[in-house]
């Protein structure tokens, strides 16, 4: 007989029918595979001796049955029903000690088993079938003592985390840590919430993600163990662990401790399977922008995500002041694919993903006219996925010179829109030009905290940034032109400058743009 030896002392709480047939005192016995040789695999439960010819009413499913065969010989009705007994029980397979009874495989049997696909083996030489019992029953119970412990050494581990108030991604962390292979977990749309373990493995499990989460070949035998997350009758998602390699009952039993514990995760935490799609999106444009990861290492993610990537026009945005469930609301609304993350100091990144014959610069304006009280930026059209990152930089370089507040915006700021105010942010942290803002406005500066102090940097702010117009300054400051010439009087007496001098008033005016940039 040729098969393949599996390691015997894993904490696999099954046997399978190849793993028995390999055993030392089995081997002794010579056994020969006469019928169902395709379903090896199969999981003993137990080890079952019965001479009875109805045996398979004594049976519950998983066992592997060994007999003589002594009460079947000469009748071959009853050696086919004996076989269609032990097939309708569920039987993990057949063992008959070749004898008196039969000294050779007698072929009814045989032939029927080869029909209902169960594994027929027969033993050429004697065989104390008790020794065989004693030995299997003991490997069993040792086994799933074993995979009872792992269960609740998971449950612990993950219980504990719990209790720390540890992030859905540390739980993922630990549970592909025990499960030695890629962790998915998805909504009921197949989209990626949140992955853990090897990054090279991860993502070669989500790389082709769309098909492979729908394959109707994938099984619990392929590796890929599934279990349900959800709770009080709803389903809202599952945990998968893509290609685990141990047995297949102790890697559901594994999803299934996980499963339950990141439900409790979801519970205790106030979360919901949308804010873990929001933590999914975070962390994918959090990347993005940074550029610590290299944009072509995100695609699988962004795939994964639900972002359509094949032959796009991406346009990243980061809006000012925006609520990112109202934003992916405006979207589901306009029906824009794209992904929406929170980023920090009240920017929100939007990565819309376009086909190539929609007009960017139209949707893009559609999508800014449904917000109120936002400041839209956004960076050119990208057609490349790896210039993505670059774009998504572009648009918070945009959003952040705007941030302390320029006069008369376009809806859609763009870094043409910028100007000066974009050249001084990305030199805020020169120290020449922190020198340079000092020093110009020193006179304000050294009685900053004080309200005279704040009050004639504001209105030097709004003198300059209306291209110094003393009628609108004075109106959005809500003071008479008298006493706006009385605060532009001290200012310039502060600061030894002529205001009216287009030079000094440009030198002014970058050095309190430096000055905001710097403290924003």
């Amino acid at each position: 007989m040729s098969t393949t030896l599996e390691p015997l002392e894993s904490s696999a709480p099954t046997l399978s029918v190849r793993q028995v047939l390999m055993l030392e005192r089995v081997l002794a016995g010579e056994p020969e595979v006469v019928a169902g040789a395709g379903q090896l695999d199969r999981a003993v439960r137990w080890v079952h001796v019965a001479e009875a010819a109805d045996v398979g009413v004594m049976l519950s499913g998983g066992e592997m049955v060994l007999t003589t065969g002594v009460l079947l010989a000469g009748d071959e009705n009853k050696q086919a029903e004996y076989i269609q007994s032990l097939h309708r029980a569920e039987a993990a397979a057949v063992v008959l000690g070749l004898g008196r009874a039969f000294p050779a495989p007698p072929d009814v049997m045989r032939r029927a088993a080869e029909r209902c696909g169960l594994p027929m083996v027969v033993l050429h030489r004697p065989f104390p079938f008790a020794e065989l019992t004693e030995e299997v029953q003991a490997r069993l119970v040792r086994r799933k003592f074993a995979a009872v412990s792992m269960s609740e050494a998971v449950r612990t581990a993950l219980t504990g985390l719990i209790t720390a108030g540890a992030p859905l991604q540390r739980m993922l962390d630990e549970i592909a840590h025990h499960s030695g292979c890629p962790v998915v977990v998805t909504n009921l749309a197949h989209r990626v919430l949140a992955t853990a373990g090897e990054r090279s493995a991860v993502d070669d499990v989500l790389r082709d993600w769309e098909r492979i989460a729908r394959q109707a070949g994938l099984s619990a035998g392929d590796g890929w163990i599934r279990a349900e997350l959800g709770g009080r009758g709803e389903r809202w998602g599952q945990i998968m662990l893509c290609g685990y390699r141990g047995d297949t009952a102790t890697g559901r039993l594994l999803a299934d401790r996980a499963a339950e514990s990141l439900v409790l995760h979801r519970m205790l935490g106030g979360t919901s399977a949308h804010t873990w799609e929001e933590q999914s999106a975070q962390s994918l444009l959090t990347d993005l922008v940074s550029g610590v990861v290299p944009a072509r290492q995100l695609l699988p993610r962004a795939r994964a995500a639900g972002l359509p990537v094949n032959r796009r026009t991406f346009v990243p945005l980061v809006v000012r002041d925006g609520d990112p469930a109202e934003l992916d609301r405006v979207l589901r609304l306009l029906g824009l694919p794209g992904i929406v993350a929170e980023l920090a100091d009240g920017a929100t990144a939007v990565l819309l993903s376009l086909a190539r014959d929609q007009d960017a610069t139209v949707l893009t304006a559609n999508f800014a006219a449904r917000l109120t009280g936002t400041v839209v930026a956004a960076a050119d059209p990208r057609t490349a996925w790896d210039d993505v990152p670059a774009g998504m930089r572009e648009a918070r370089h945009v959003a952040d010179a705007v941030a302390s507040g320029v006069l008369d915006l376009p809806a859609v700021v763009r870094l043409k829109d910028v100007h000066l105010r974009g050249l001084i942010r990305l030199l805020r942290d020169d120290p020449h030009v922190q020198s340079f803002a000092e020093r110009e406005l020193d006179g304000l500066l050294c009685d900053a905290g004080s309200g005279s102090a704040d009050d004639l940097l504001a209105v030097l702010r709004t003198y300059l940034a209306t291209g110094r117009n003393k009628s609108r300054t004075a109106q959005l400051h809500h003071v008479s032109r008298p006493a706006l010439y009385r605060r532009l009087e001290a200012i310039q007496g502060r600061l030894g400058v002529d205001l009216d001098d287009f030079e000094q008033a440009a030198s002014v005016h970058i050095a309190l743009l430096a000055h905001d940039a710097q403290q924003s």
